[in-house]
């Protein structure tokens, strides 16, 4: 047999030697991420007329492979780091988030059960904690509380949304003594029309229908509007089973009166999770906790690390009041996956869909101890105040009207008049590729989105990004003249 070509990173000296290299060009494209165009200039498929069609059979060289980074793969990036990226929102990135990732992938740790890895566990179980009692949440959500709640870290928002859905339809059932076949067709789950995208995924997989409720004057899903719902499909013979009540909505960052609606679902029996994927993290700053006072009605609550707590992508944090709700739900235990001591451990194998699990803890653990509780405090305040900073700018021109109530870094505006208007201005603002921004629309009125979302993002790139728009507006109604 031949002998096997030598990979070009393959020992450790190999790994020392590149991986230095590699931590300078990722440090150095940070520090150049604000000269980038924010998005690239390609269209769908330009990667494959750069790159060949079929893997090479020997190993490249180290030069060939950053030769292929920096020609084809780069100019193909949308620049989320940078300080004129707007859209969406803020995807999380620092320096010590990215070691915890290097940490989780150098053990190749698949953590399912506590025997898997100890450390693994345990370390999310107490980093769960920490971000708990960070957030001002009472005790039944702390592992070290007296009850059955705890925090799980999952892979995303959308799966927090589904497991809670699957876990409400399994204890109504339950509690019914009903088959879930001939059940799950008159099962009902509530939101508001605000709700993001993925409970109306969740409820198809879920197999149960779904209704998503009116909102009022401030974008907010009311109690009573729930309540009369509930009642109206009691009526038809349904069983309203799970309600999702936002804190802090994608299209306008607006805040659904969960106070309200858990007292009602709490009076009819419905699960209660709160979809806190952005504004949640707010909620460490004690200035905002007065968006939820009362949580005794609240079986779970999720938030994403990864938007505005400052821990890369994959970080969905997930509180649940009753673990046992998770376990009966996803507990399915064959032998080769049982150990001694699952009777007094946590398995979080039980509190997800998949099996195994990366060391993600770790991510949130390095942030934590490298920022402190007044690092991730610090952001947050410092991004309301830049997206204030812009709202005030927004008013001081007579052709545009701010449309949001502005508490956090999300900042939505249109120019006053036809929604073409607002649509045209989208369209040249991002064709220009000088800052990036998405647009959303309400049943009447299209508009614009800005988020502050770069942690580099300074006052002067606001007043880029407006007088970007600024420049747009003006050819766009003089054209109209």
């Amino acid at each position: 047999m031949d002998r096997p070509p030598k990979p070009t990173i393959d020992s450790s000296d190999d790994f020392r030697t590149f991986g230095k290299k590699l931590v300078d060009i990722i440090a150095d494209y940070h520090d150049k991420t604000r000269e980038f165009p924010v998005l690239p200039d390609v269209r769908p498929g330009y990667l494959s007329r750069l790159l060949p069609t079929e893997a090479s059979d020997h190993p490249e060289s180290w030069e060939s492979i950053c030769k292929d980074f920096d020609t084809a793969i780069l100019p193909g990036m949308t620049h989320f780091n940078s300080p004129h990226f707007h859209a969406y929102f803020p995807t999380a990135n620092n320096y010590a988030s990215l070691m915890g990732d290097m940490l989780s992938d150098a053990f190749s740790c698949i953590g399912f059960s506590w025997i898997a890895s100890p450390a693994c566990t345990e370390l999310e179980m107490i980093t769960m904690d920490w971000l708990a009692k960070s957030l001002g949440m009472p005790e039944a959500f702390h592992h070290s509380g007296p009850g059955q709640g705890g925090g799980v870290i999952q892979g995303s928002m959308s799966e927090t949304i589904l497991i809670a859905m699957l876990a409400a339809k399994h204890r109504m059932l339950e509690k019914h003594n009903l088959n879930q076949v001939d059940a799950a067709s008159k099962l009902v789950a509530y939101g508001s029309k605000q709700a993001h995208s993925s409970l109306e995924k969740g409820a198809r997989i879920a197999g149960t229908q779904l209704r998503l409720l009116d909102i009022d004057d401030k974008h907010s899903m009311r109690g009573e509007v729930l309540e009369s719902a509930i009642k109206e499909d009691k009526a038809k013979g349904l069983m309203p089973y799970f309600v999702c009540a936002t804190l802090g909505t994608t299209s306008l960052c607006s805040f659904d009166a969960i106070d309200e609606i858990s007292a009602v679902a709490k009076q009819e029996g419905l699960w209660v999770n709160v979809d806190a994927a952005y504004a949640g993290a707010a909620l460490i700053c004690p200035e905002y906790r007065y968006l939820i006072t009362n949580w005794n009605g609240i079986d779970s609550f999720a938030l994403s690390c990864n938007k505005w707590l400052m821990v890369t992508a994959d970080c969905a944090v997930m509180f649940v009041r009753d673990s046992l709700d998770l376990l009966k739900t996803f507990n399915v235990d064959p032998l080769y996956l049982k150990h001694q001591y699952q009777k007094e451990a946590v398995d979080f194998r039980h509190w997800q869909i998949p099996l195994c699990r990366r060391f993600r803890s770790l991510k949130l653990w390095m942030v934590f101890k490298c920022y402190g509780v007044a690092g991730l405090q610090h952001n947050i305040r410092k991004q309301t105040q830049q997206a204030k900073l812009f709202e005030n700018l927004v008013k001081s021109d007579s052709r545009f009207e701010v449309v949001n109530d502005v508490k956090m870094g999300l900042v939505c505006f249109r120019l006053i008049g036809d929604n073409s208007l607002s649509e045209e201005l989208n369209n040249r603002v991002n064709e220009a590729r000088k800052i990036h921004m998405s647009p959303a629309k309400t049943e009447k009125k299209y508009f614009l989105r800005l988020v502050v979302c770069s942690r580099w993002t300074v006052d002067e790139d606001l007043e880029f990004a407006w007088n970007e728009i600024q420049h747009h507006a003006n050819e766009i109604l003089m054209e109209q003249k």
